[in-house]
């Protein structure tokens, strides 16, 4: 390739021959990406921009076309010390979930065939299978996500039925969706009962009584906490009221714990088992927050109504593809083989010693040149992590982090988000943190080299070790 800047971009067959792609793309795709290449650079040098010479506009092409195929989504280590951030993902998912979406995603399995028939059968059930014996609960359903399950479960009372729920419950979720959006778009009538702090078993009696409400929907606050003068029916007597209406309950825990949190020195956060237990019809839960698998919503309760919700056609419109499906078996038979806390990511980093995570933070500092680029000053610091995704408000766990101070923490976090690996921090009285709870010991090892450049960047220009 070769050619000298003529003033002017070149023209896409000139580009296209230049670019050599050869028969590794198909020609049409690389007529539309060369345009696009073209478009970009008239646009250049109409702001007065230098003519790039003819080889790089050439990579550019070829950049471009190589990068479609790539998952575009760019992978990022959580030093901020939220166990599950909404914006990076939720639950990192464990090894084994992996596979299992690999395995599904790479060939054919029997999804929905009879093994021994060589016919239709039922959709793959081991997920479901799974939440049965973990739950106590006669059925179980999976969709994809826990929206779509309260939705799907509400929905069982029927087109513009009266859905009762407590004004206090009545909570924005994540991406300003809110509980009666919810209940609108499934078709059905809201009916507020009680207070915003304090409902009664007789609020909900009146509305059942007299025909307003043919179900009643209980919301976990799990994301706010509400304390002082406040009440709320116990889930036993609620479920009692309400199956002597014949009207079912149903409760949507948001997150939902498959293993106590109590044990790990925080609140006791609401476990579906103990819904089940209290006699509530169906419990709908996120397979993606406490429980650390893959985004889906979760479903269990009463055999009748789970296979109502299973012949419904929007639970066709809401299923969960096979990836999903066994990513999330892969998740739920680390519980049922008392391995969550070894294999889940999640309850790794809840369960982990303080001690374990200075020592990782203790690792990040001692690999830091001294002095470091810019003026700046690395500590030790000692800090709170919380485990976040709309699980536990108010709840903390003890960690570790290494604080950065004397230069522009918000330059620094711009810098690090920017880098090769891509790093999030928080932000804590002008120092830049970075919590190790949230970071494994392969993520760790690179922060230092990662942390020098990223200060060189901001300070006196790029790493000179890099320019070697």
């Amino acid at each position: 390739m070769g050619g000298m800047a003529t003033g002017r971009p070149p023209s896409v067959a000139r580009l296209i021959r230049a670019a050599d792609l050869g028969g590794a793309y198909d020609h049409t795709a690389g007529v539309a990406v060369a345009r696009e290449v073209i478009a970009g650079e008239r646009a250049r040098l109409a702001r007065g921009s230098a003519t790039r010479p003819l080889e790089a506009l050439a990579a550019e092409l070829a950049d471009r076309l190589e990068g479609f195929a790539s998952a575009g989504l760019v992978p990022v280590v959580n030093a901020s010390g939220v166990i599950l951030h909404t914006n990076l993902g939720r639950a990192p998912w464990s090894t084994a979930a992996i596979r299992a979406a690999a395995e599904a995603a790479s060939g054919y399995s029997l999804l929905e065939l009879d093994r021994a028939t060589g016919r239709r059968g039922p959709r793959f059930r081991q997920a479901e299978d799974h939440l049965v014996a973990l739950t106590g609960a006669d059925d179980a359903l999976v969709v994809n996500n826990n929206a779509a399950a309260v939705a799907l479960a509400a929905g069982i009372a029927g087109r513009r039925a009266g859905v009762a729920v407590a004004r206090g419950e009545l909570v924005e979720i994540g991406g300003g969706v809110r509980i009666p959006e919810v209940i609108a778009r499934a078709g059905l009538r809201l009916v507020e009962v009680g207070t915003t702090n304090r409902t009664r078993l007789t609020d909900y009696q009146e509305v059942l009584a007299d025909g307003r409400a043919r179900l009643v929907l209980r919301v976990h606050a799990s994301n706010f906490r509400m304390e002082g003068f406040v009440e709320r029916p116990e889930a036993a007597e609620l479920a009692e009221l309400t199956h002597r209406h014949g009207a079912p309950l149903v409760d949507d825990l948001g997150s939902g714990a498959l293993l106590d949190t109590a044990r790990f020195g925080l609140a006791h956060e609401p476990m579906p088992r103990e819904s089940v237990a209290a006699g509530i019809d169906l419990v709908c839960f996120s397979g993606d927050k406490l429980l650390g698998g893959p985004q889906a919503g979760l479903i269990a309760g009463r055999r009748e109504l789970v296979a109502k919700l299973r012949r419904d056609p929007l639970a066709r419109a809401m299923r969960a593809d096979k990836a999903t499906l066994a990513a999330l078996a892969a998740t739920l038979g680390a519980y049922r083989a008392g391995r969550a806390v070894e294999e889940l990511p999640v309850w790794r980093m809840i369960a982990e010693s303080e001690v374990s995570v200075r020592a990782r933070a203790e690792a990040v500092l001692a690999g830091l040149p001294e002095p470091l680029p810019g003026g700046a000053v690395a500590r030790l610091a000692e800090t709170r992590a919380t485990v976040g995704g709309g699980s536990l408000p108010g709840e903390t766990l003890p960690s570790w982090a290494v604080a950065l101070r004397g230069v522009s923490a918000e330059r620094l976090a711009t810098a690090l988000r920017a880098g090769e690996p891509a790093i999030l921090g928080r932000i804590e009285r002008d120092a830049l943190l970075l919590d190790l709870r949230t970071v494994t010991d392969e993520e760790a090892a690179a922060l230092p080299d990662a942390l020098t450049a990223a200060l060189w960047e901001i300070g006196t220009g790029p790493d000179p070790r890099r320019r070697r």
